[in-house]
């Protein structure tokens, strides 16, 4: 008998478990002998559980901390290291690669061929370049446009399994009490609360197949909502690539955005409105330059509050999305926009009275000054951020996330929340690609 190729897969709780599931579950030729953890708090130390991983696994897999790598390639003598996560510098992958290799093992990234899963319904997908490129804003235009053309569509999200993997196989939510069983982290219910606002079933989970199958049973379109910058779960009828202008040069620096841009059909460059006319001509020839056959679709993203009335003249603190400042590496989203446009006398650095983990993540996160990453993937540092906040002598609250945090923190502080959208420029094209493709 040939010895099974020995595998140790990096991840942050997402690529890397569909990766295992897609390829490696129930493959004779491989033994999957543990995952490490990156990006996302309190993933290491929990276990891949057999009721996923199969029974070629009765005991599960362990997960580690990825720092642990070098001493675990020698422990269970790795063959081949896996690297299966997103948004990260090409840099930072080729680092790992390094290291890997260091270690005496092979390092392989994953590919569309061997991963994404086919449909029998018709796919959308919306990915981007960067977190926080206005993917979130962009899947809601497309799921509204696909209802309005009278059919019936399962958002299916990139994962974020942050709670018992062994619960979260397959998620159905559908209304808030859902997010309310399944105890969702800030960061899910900024991704589900919207879709289900707009009357949009929302599916995500561990098991991608699974989740497919059964969301396929009630609906006509299947509407991929990418996370972070990472590839398509399924194969695609349709797949649009949001470029951020803000970010010019980065559509082809990060992993694994850059291909995302050489691989989509549409290329949205975004948040035009606010953005230097340069930087969107840069982009524009980036897109041009690597994806000639992309067509390219210009969009605004207008800003709004509610009572803007409130916030002129006043000391504000700028709550904004967690993910598009830390793993995005932003030093300002929607919220800092609003305060700024309507007339905000200060913006508060929230650093001095920060606690618990909301200060380790300034401390990690060193471009941040003036606003606070709404970071809450757990009920203790929901609370670390909630008493972060009302510790501040802000006047006012400004919420830039994509959900009211009213709902889940308790604050001392008034508050208006920020709203932004996405808004096509020119005459209205997206409407007659997805009519092309599902009527």
């Amino acid at each position: 008998m040939v010895d099974k190729e020995r595998i140790l897969i990096m991840g942050a709780a997402g690529r890397d478990f569909h990766n295992f599931n897609t390829f490696f579950r129930g493959n004779s030729e491989y033994e999957v002998v543990a995952f490490t953890a990156a990006q996302i708090p309190d993933i290491e130390g929990r276990r891949y559980p057999p009721e996923l991983a199969g029974p070629d696994y009765p005991e599960g897999i362990p997960i580690f901390a990825e720092a642990d790598m070098p001493e675990l390639i020698r422990k269970y003598g790795v063959d081949t290291v896996v690297f299966a996560y997103s948004d990260v510098s090409h840099q930072h992958v080729m680092h790992a690669a390094s290291l890997v290799n260091a270690c005496g093992a092979d390092f392989r990234l994953m590919g569309p061929n061997r991963t994404m899963i086919k449909s029998n319904k018709k796919v959308v997908a919306v990915t981007a370049v960067r977190t926080g490129s206005g993917k979130s804003q962009t899947t809601r235009f497309i799921g509204m446009l696909l209802k309005e053309m009278g059919k019936e569509v399962a958002v299916i999200r990139h994962p974020m399994p942050y709670g018992k993997l062994e619960e979260q196989i397959v998620q159905r939510f559908a209304d808030y009490e859902d997010l309310d069983l399944h105890k969702c982290t800030i960061e899910e219910r900024e991704e589900y609360e919207p879709h289900i606002d707009n009357g949009l079933i929302v599916y995500a989970g561990v098991d991608y197949e699974a989740i497919l199958r059964q969301a396929e049973q009630e609906a006509d379109v299947i509407l991929w909502d990418g996370g972070n910058n990472d590839l398509p779960f399924y194969n695609t009828d349709l797949h649009l690539v949001v470029v951020d202008p803000h970010r010019p040069g980065h559509e082809t620096l990060y992993h694994p955005g850059e291909t995302n841009l050489r691989m989509a059909d549409v290329a949205i460059i975004n948040k035009i409105d606010s953005a230097d006319p340069a930087s969107v001509e840069a982009v524009k020839e980036a897109i041009k330059l690597n994806n000639p056959g992309a067509e390219i679709i210009m969009a605004n993203s207008p800003i709004s509050i509610d009572e803007p009335e409130l916030m002129k003249g006043k000391k504000v603190l700028v709550v904004e999305d967690g993910p598009t400042l830390t793993h995005g590496d932003m030093a300002y989203g929607a919220g800092v926009i609003a305060a700024e446009k309507y007339g905000a006398a200060e913006l508060i650095d929230p650093r001095p009275y920060a606690v618990g983990s909301i200060k380790k993540t300034f401390e990690k996160y060193n471009h941040l000054s003036r606003l606070l990453p709404a970071m809450g993937y757990g009920q203790t540092q929901i609370a670390e951020l909630a008493e972060t906040i009302n510790n501040s002598p802000a006047e006012l609250v400004v919420i830039g996330t994509p959900i009211d945090l009213r709902r889940v923190l308790t604050l001392s502080k008034p508050a208006v929340r920020v709203r932004y959208d996405l808004e096509e420029v020119g005459a209205p094209r997206l409407a007659e690609l997805l009519r092309e493709i599902v009527l």
